[in-house]
């Protein structure tokens, strides 16, 4: 069956892992959202919305974020929310979750001693919550299955 997929990430590495999981989502109907301007049209990801960049030292760019969000996401209406970072990730993860969506976090393979801080935040909204390494997903109490790289 295909799903709504909502593939959200941040500009950067987070974007490149994202990327690198597209295969996964080839037979369903994806929309991508990130924040850094024609990133989307460099990788042939579309249909895509930009969303203002955001983290925890920006909080008038975070509400903009999640005022953008909420609109993408009524408008939208997916089955899955899947990020793997930062910010603007986890805010799509829990306005997700609050429409009924199942959300997944896939934390970057760059946290190999420790889970990032969105992926700390990331676990109160998401139904899978998967670190790129055992260590971090051991103490975080989240999943393993691999790592993306």
């Amino acid at each position: 069956m295909t799903k709504k997929i909502l593939a959200v990430a941040s500009a950067g590495g987070h974007w490149q892992q994202l990327m690198l999981m597209r295969p996964a989502f080839a037979a369903h109907e994806v929309h991508y959202i990130t924040t850094l301007k024609g990133l989307s049209e460099q990788f042939g990801a579309s249909p895509a919305s930009l969303v203002p960049d955001c983290n925890r030292n920006t909080a008038l760019r975070a509400t903009l974020c999640f005022v953008k969000l909420i609109g993408l996401i009524l408008r939208i209406r997916p089955d899955v929310v899947i990020s793997t970072g930062a910010l603007p990730g986890v805010i799509a993860l829990a306005l997700g979750r609050a429409v009924g969506a199942q959300t997944i976090w896939v934390d970057s393979v760059a946290n190999a001693q420790e889970m990032s801080s969105s992926g700390r935040l990331a676990k109160r909204f998401a139904r899978l919550c998967l670190s790129q390494w055992e260590t971090p997903a051991r103490a975080e109490g989240v999943d393993f299955a691999g790592s993306i790289l």
